[in-house]
């Protein structure tokens, strides 16, 4: 089953990420909290922790869960045969995906230790029904 593995946010947009074990996430707006909350269709971001320790082994980083900006890091779901469009549950919420990855120009400034992964492998969602998400809570494909 795949499943969350960490729920992220910040306080402020320059700031890492950290996991704060559950949220909610709103409808219209993101994880409640956190600092990129309402700001555009990209509500939620997700990142899998496949990712994450893969990068680790390459940099010889020690990344955890929201070291990439993430909202979501999931464990168990390939984020890469996701499409825009797709719908996914996440706890008790409903998101869908509206974006994969970052154009190459995208403004994108935030890293870990000089490694950047969100533009390439995130994948960037609204909320389209408001919900709970806790660590372990499962995440699914429920449609598109």
């Amino acid at each position: 089953m795949a499943h969350v593995v960490a729920v992220c946010q910040s306080q402020q947009r320059t700031d890492p990420k950290v996991d704060v074990g559950e949220g909610e996430l709103r409808a219209g707006h993101g994880l409640v909290g956190d600092a990129h909350a309402g700001l555009s269709e990209r509500q939620v971001s997700l990142l899998a922790i496949e990712s994450i320790e893969r990068v680790n082994r390459e940099y010889g980083i020690t990344a955890v869960p929201g070291s990439f900006a993430e909202n979501l890091t999931t464990a168990g779901l390939d984020l890469s045969a996701l499409k825009v469009g797709d719908r996914l549950r996440a706890g008790e919420a409903e998101l869908v995906v509206v974006q994969l990855g970052k154009p190459p120009g995208a403004a994108h400034n935030y890293n870990y230790q000089g490694v950047s992964i969100l533009p390439r492998e995130g994948v960037f969602c609204q909320v389209v029904r408001s919900g709970r998400v806790r660590c372990g809570d499962e995440i699914a494909v429920v449609g598109s």
